[in-house]
């Protein structure tokens, strides 16, 4: 296939590595949209009933769902059925010429058509061969890998909620989307690997090792602590403040992250004697004596609206936010210039995306091609595929 551009005809860092994308549902799609961006030509391989987000819907685009949209562009499709012997031997073919193969089936789940990471080194002994599980190889390799399961068994859900309430589960996949950068790192150091002495190699992914590395100081707390975290709604077990406040007319994140700034929240406030009381002075004081600090801070900030509170307490240098909605979130990140939507593809195909969250100086990311229809390209990649 062609190496395709960036913004602007510059070839993307990843230009000329082929991606045969055997993964589903959203860590794995989410993890090689991030390097189509960068300049990948990315081959997405479904079975003939498509990906399951498809019909993951509401909302939808054109009767597309939005879901499938947000992690599908820059991609070629081709349907296979591997159980056909004709798809079967193209999806081999195409795993034999691939500089990365990435799939999310059960932990063993492709051996059986030869497309396990044994049977495609053996004919291609560079490829970088990403898996992306639930719970890894071992016990857990019959689990199914829902990212609720592991947010439930991770202990995440037991940390998010009211003290007093039922836990709840964060309001994205936030594990499966952890997995795929994470996938996308091992990736990468893979093929550097692969740049120095041309060795592939078997990079495996779960998400339940994704889940304990991204609860930091929780599962930190725990393993070098003895700690077990509990539900805190919004507050922050080793800080005071860093939570939401109520103004006059909604609630407004506030946060003093050091003692500086929490000098500079008394000023702005008109407390100053706060910072000289004993109970307040130091952030383990402050969190220490949250319950006699929180009224204080509240009984000022009551006084006036978030948003007068933000412009003054932000010009101050001190660390507050908003709640927002989604659509004032991007509409911030437009004020601040930051350009969050990017069209992608041309004419009635364009599709609104969120863009790529890394900017290069040299080589920058690029949204050519709109994501696909099912099989949109299978038969430019099958003649392809029977080229020498």
């Amino acid at each position: 296939m062609a190496d395709r551009s960036g913004a602007g005809g510059s070839p993307g860092p990843l230009a000329g590595l082929l991606v045969a994308d055997f993964s589903r549902i959203l860590a794995g799609p989410y993890a090689t949209m991030l390097l189509a961006d960068l300049g990948a030509e990315v081959i997405k391989v479904e079975g003939p009933a498509g990906d399951d987000t498809r019909t993951w819907m509401p909302p939808v685009r054109d009767d597309v769902s939005t879901y499938y949209l947000g992690i599908n562009r820059n991609k070629r499709s081709i349907a296979l059925d591997l159980r056909s012997a004709e798809d079967l031997a193209a999806a081999r073919e195409l795993a034999r010429r691939a500089d990365v193969m990435i799939e999310n089936f059960k932990p063993g789940g492709l051996r059986r058509f030869g497309l396990d990471y044994d049977s495609v080194a053996a004919g291609n002994p560079g490829v970088i061969y990403a898996s992306i599980s639930g719970f890894g190889t071992g016990g857990g390799a019959a689990l199914p890998g829902y990212d609720l399961m592991v947010q439930a068994i991770s202990g995440l859900m037991s940390l998010t909620g009211d003290a007093d309430g039922s836990p709840y589960r964060a309001g994205i996949s936030v594990f499966d989307v952890m997995a795929g950068l994470h996938a996308s790192i091992g990736i990468l150091a893979a093929l550097h690997h692969r740049d120095r002495g041309g060795e592939g190699q078997h990079v495996e992914v779960n998400l339940l090792s994704s889940a304990l590395s991204g609860l930091v100081n929780h599962s930190s707390g725990y393993v070098a602590g003895g700690v077990v975290p509990y539900r805190m709604g919004n507050a922050h077990p080793s800080l005071f403040p860093y939570e939401p406040l109520p103004t006059s007319d909604g609630e407004l994140i506030v946060i003093a992250g050091n003692d500086g700034q929490f000098r500079k929240l008394c000023e702005v406030l008109g407390l100053p004697e706060l910072v000289d009381d004993p109970r307040f002075g130091r952030n383990q004081d402050r969190t220490a004596h949250r319950e006699e600090l929180r009224p204080l801070l509240v009984e000022r900030l009551r006084t006036r609206t978030r948003d007068e509170w933000f412009a003054d307490l932000i010009a101050a240098g001190v660390p507050c936010a908003p709640i927002n909605t989604i659509d004032r979130g991007v509409a911030f990140a437009t004020e601040l210039g930051l350009d969050p939507v990017v069209t992608v593809g041309e004419g009635e195909a364009a599709v609104p995306m969120v863009r790529n969250p890394i900017t290069f100086s040299a080589t920058r990311a690029r949204y050519e091609l709109p994501p696909p229809g099912l099989d949109e390209h299978g038969e430019e990649i099958r003649k392809w595929l029977t080229q020498s």
